[in-house]
């Protein structure tokens, strides 16, 4: 439902961190931390892109043709007319409940909002529904929102390599998920029971996906400072302090994260931590179990053992995750329309949207964000004030990470689960609109169509009917008879 959205994002690097360095010339690249591209750039081409498809809208007429078929125009034409022909109650009033009254006020039409709401939501298989694809959705948003910074932690990548991998294959495969789910569904003509189960048999290989996450990634590795103490990895921990005697007459800064990898194997938090004496890198006094000659760094973070193989690794599950994942959007929606009555399927579906984005974009980034902040291992600071984190935790990091992820996606499956039972055991209750006699293409035809909402289609091989309706005084009386047209 929502996975195509940010598939330019990610993308947005690439193009757009060439355009810093035209104002002036800087000594660092992108793969440096301090760097800072466009950023505005993603937003005025958004909203270019925004605007001129919008503009397609207007092409649209105010109301879509109706669709004609012969064997519903026959059977109208023996019913009798709504105004003239049919009997009227003994005070006069014609009453339809379904049809809604034209001369109702706005403040009136209003009113009836919040029983419909409560109406739908007592529908536990819909409520059920709605839930689980909250569940879905905010494993999206909140997994995906800190994915970039997670593959850089992690397996130790630049921001825009990370963004770029990320936008050219796990979003693209989710996009594939949700084709392919329609597809199944589609091609199996799944009804309700067949849709759930599916939506539960692909939560579940999913999920397993996520855990095999918890497995994948690498450490910290050693930080002078942080993680090891200088020059002594047998002392104890409340050594651990970034400032040492070997760097305490440089006046290091720590408002940035600029990393290098000394000879000795341990990662500073800079070069001026590691008590480099020149630009070059040579001469660092707090590499202590080097020879003075070869007590040197190189920039960035010292490599771990087997990061890239797990990468690899990572990178090719992320891509089944995402496509599986992603094939339960479908059925959820298959699910939710069949289990509302034909004049509420519009409605049903603004609830459905208004829910995700309340429920599955809005507190998932924040719960995400918390949970990653508290496996912060060393803090930015400017002007005394806390910055942002520059290193973290990456066991820690990771397992708090995947764990949350694998949390809401099994609260998904029982919901799922309790949607099965409410199925298997009342199913003629909570389903609306007569699916047995619908071919998927029929069904959709019926959904999809904006002036045809919820109207099925007469099945080919059902015999038609000639429906005559009867009206004593308040009460409508409807008797189907064969017929032979």
């Amino acid at each position: 439902m929502e996975s195509p959205g940010p598939v330019p994002g990610p993308a947005r690097p690439l193009p757009l961190t060439v355009l810093l360095p035209i104002a002036g010339n800087l000594d660092i690249t992108p793969d440096d931390p301090r760097w800072i591209g466009a950023w505005w750039g993603g937003f005025l081409l958004c909203g270019a892109l925004l605007f001129f498809s919008s503009l397609l809208m207007f092409g649209f007429p105010q109301s879509l043709p109706p669709h004609s078929d012969p064997a519903l125009e026959s059977e109208q034409a023996m019913l009798p007319e709504r105004e003239y022909e049919r009997a009227k109650p003994s005070n006069g009033v014609l009453r339809h409940p379904l049809e809604p009254d034209s001369s109702a006020s706005c403040f009136q039409q209003l009113r009836v909002i919040p029983k419909v709401t409560k109406h739908l939501l007592s529908n536990p298989v819909f409520t059920c529904i709605i839930l689980a694809a909250c569940m879905e959705i905010a494993v999206v948003a909140g997994f995906a929102a800190f994915l970039g910074k997670y593959l850089e932690q992690q397996f130790n990548l630049t921001t825009s390599s990370a963004n770029q991998l990320l936008g050219m294959t796990a979003i693209p495969c989710a996009c594939l998920g949700i084709f392919l789910g329609g597809l199944l569904v589609k091609k199996l003509s799944l009804s309700a029971l067949g849709a759930i189960r599916m939506a539960m048999l692909v939560n579940l290989v999913s999920t397993a996906c996520y855990v095999s996450f918890l497995f994948l990634g690498c450490d910290t590795g050693p930080v002078a400072g942080v993680t090891v103490p200088y020059g002594n990895a047998s002392a104890p921990g409340s050594a651990l302090d970034p400032y040492s005697t070997c760097n305490k007459n440089c006046e290091c800064q720590t408002d940035s994260f600029t990393p290098v990898c000394g000879a000795d194997g341990i990662t500073y938090l800079s070069a001026c931590f590691a008590g480099c004496n020149s630009t070059n890198l040579t001469g660092c006094a707090c590499l202590a179990t080097v020879p003075p000659e070869n007590a040197t760094v190189v920039p960035g973070k010292c490599p771990s053992p087997g990061c890239q193989e797990a990468f690899l690794t990572f990178l090719c599950v992320m891509c089944v995750c995402s496509m599986i994942g992603a094939m339960a959007q479908t059925p959820s929606v298959i699910i939710l329309i069949r289990t509302v009555s034909p004049e509420l399927k519009s409605y049903a579906l603004g609830v459905l949207f208004l829910l995700l984005r309340l429920l599955g974009f809005i507190p998932p980034p924040l719960i995400f964000g918390a949970g990653i902040d508290s496996t912060c291992l060393f803090w930015s600071t400017f002007c005394g004030e806390q910055g942002a984190c520059v290193l973290y935790d990456n066991v820690a990091y990771r397992y708090l990470y995947v764990s949350i992820a694998i949390a809401l996606k099994s609260v998904a499956f029982i919901l799922y689960t309790t949607t099965w039972q409410c199925l298997r055991k009342n199913y003629k209750r909570y389903i609306k609109n007569h699916e047995g006699g619908l071919s998927t293409s029929e069904f959709f035809a019926s959904t999809l169509t904006l002036d045809n909402l919820g109207r099925d289609p007469v099945p080919a091989n059902q015999t038609h009917r000639t429906k005559f309706i009867y009206n004593l005084e308040d009460h409508e009386w409807c008797e189907n008879m064969e017929s032979v047209l």
